[in-house]
């Protein structure tokens, strides 16, 4: 059945919604980043969004949680939480829409990593899709008119573990359930994050706390948009506009810091989204149609 069109529209507008959260959490990361440790915000990043959902985790009960898969938990925790880090470092020293739309690759790298480790089959369609993505990056980026930074190449490995994080879940889904997969990945990227602050920890100004706070939130409120978006309508319909995040950094980085937005960034994100939308398109129909893999 198809879903009516009035909840295509409310499920596109929480999308965007979420992902204008999220590019909020962008900007203030990188405004914090001058005065405030990386370390430090990464955890309090995953406090946030532990304290949040320690009401519906109580609701669940212990005994909702025990698994005996603690190496894929574990796996998951420190890959997510190397991404988390190295983005947070990106965003720190690039132009926010330049570390937004590097992220942005991580959905062309899973099916690579898919036929890479689980020999999973990618379908011609995904393989143009994931190559269209890849020429939209090197468009946006422009690394023949300009020089870029060095940590570009920061911001490419945090894709990559995003992606690879992705997989995991992807894995885990056969015998964990969800609730699982997110309590252990909350409780462990919490636990992680807060060990360097032992010996990097300083005070943090009161104005730079509620930064803190809002950030927390604005994450929170994105992940719970963009979960109610999906459980609303397929990602078919609404999953190309997880790629408006470039244009709100683009905005914001504009607006705050007083990042150029040239012809050749808005070519690239076009190029970048029309790549999304068609490897969205050829996941659903190898799903309908019953094939293994993208």
């Amino acid at each position: 059945m198809d879903t009516p069109q009035r909840t295509v529209v409310l499920a596109s507008v929480l999308v965007l919604t979420a992902e204008l959260c999220f590019a909020g959490v962008s900007a203030i990361v990188k405004h914090l980043s001058t005065d405030v440790p990386s370390e430090q915000l990464v955890f309090f990043r995953n406090l946030m969004a532990f304290i949040v959902l320690l009401p519906w985790l109580w609701r669940k009960g212990p005994d909702a949680f025990k698994t005996k898969a603690w190496r894929f938990h574990l796996t998951r925790g420190i890959a997510g939480l190397a991404a988390m880090y190295l983005f947070f470092y990106a965003i720190a020293n690039l132009p926010l829409a330049q570390a937004t739309l590097v992220l942005l690759l991580s959905p062309f790298i899973i099916p690579v990593i898919g036929r890479l480790w689980l020999a999973e089959r990618v379908l011609p369609q995904t393989w143009l899709a994931i190559a269209t993505g890849f020429i939209g990056v090197f468009i946006f980026l422009n690394p023949l008119g300009t020089t870029l930074s060095p940590v570009v190449l920061v911001a490419f490995v945090a894709a990559f573990f995003a992606a690879f994080t992705k997989t995991l879940i992807r894995q885990m889904s056969a015998t964990e359930s969800s609730s699982k997969i997110v309590f252990y990945f909350s409780a462990l990227s919490t636990l992680l994050s807060g060990i360097p602050l032992l010996w990097l920890g300083q005070s943090i100004a009161l104005d730079h706390l509620f930064a803190i706070v809002a950030m927390g939130l604005l994450a929170v409120a994105g992940q719970l948009g963009m979960t109610k978006a999906f459980a609303l309508a397929p990602a078919a319909r609404v999953g190309v506009f997880t790629y408006s995040s470039v244009i709100f950094a683009a905005l914001m980085g504009y607006i705050f810091w007083d990042e150029a937005i040239t012809w050749y960034m808005l070519l690239g994100a076009s190029i970048i989204t029309l790549a999304g939308y068609l490897a969205i398109r050829t996941r659903r129909k190898a799903e309908s149609t019953g094939k293994v893999g993208s």
